[in-house]
């Protein structure tokens, strides 16, 4: 990948974890970091069950799956960039909060956008 490496979405508790990511999931995330233009920092990739029950994550968590990642944002004008980026790769699962974007593939759930 050209923006990112595999120990960047590594659950804090198992090293080398990131290697459980979904290639394509990598992709999409990789195509809206170059249409951003601006660097992703992950704040949460590939979870365990103990880490996603520690973190209070949903049971059904597409963390715990690989096909999601959260993206520390700091001001509304990196939001709205990052925002944009993840709609025009293709995105169509969002979820924002105050410091972070949640971005998922997970063709279990419903299309959706949220707010934490």
């Amino acid at each position: 990948m050209k923006y990112f490496s595999l120990d960047e979405f590594d659950s804090p508790d198992h090293k080398g974890s990131g290697i459980n990511m979904d290639h394509n999931f990598l992709e999409l995330l990789n195509n809206a970091r170059e249409i951003a233009g601006i660097p992703f920092k992950i704040t949460s990739g590939y979870r365990t069950a103990e880490h996603n029950s520690k973190v209070g994550g949903v049971k059904n968590s597409s963390h715990l799956s690989g096909v999601a990642a959260d993206i520390g944002v700091g001001s509304g004008n990196e939001r709205y960039i990052i925002l944009n980026a993840l709609i025009r790769a293709g995105f169509k699962r969002l979820g924002i909060a105050k410091t972070f974007i949640h971005c998922d593939t997970d063709i279990t759930k419903s299309n959706s956008v949220w707010t934490y």
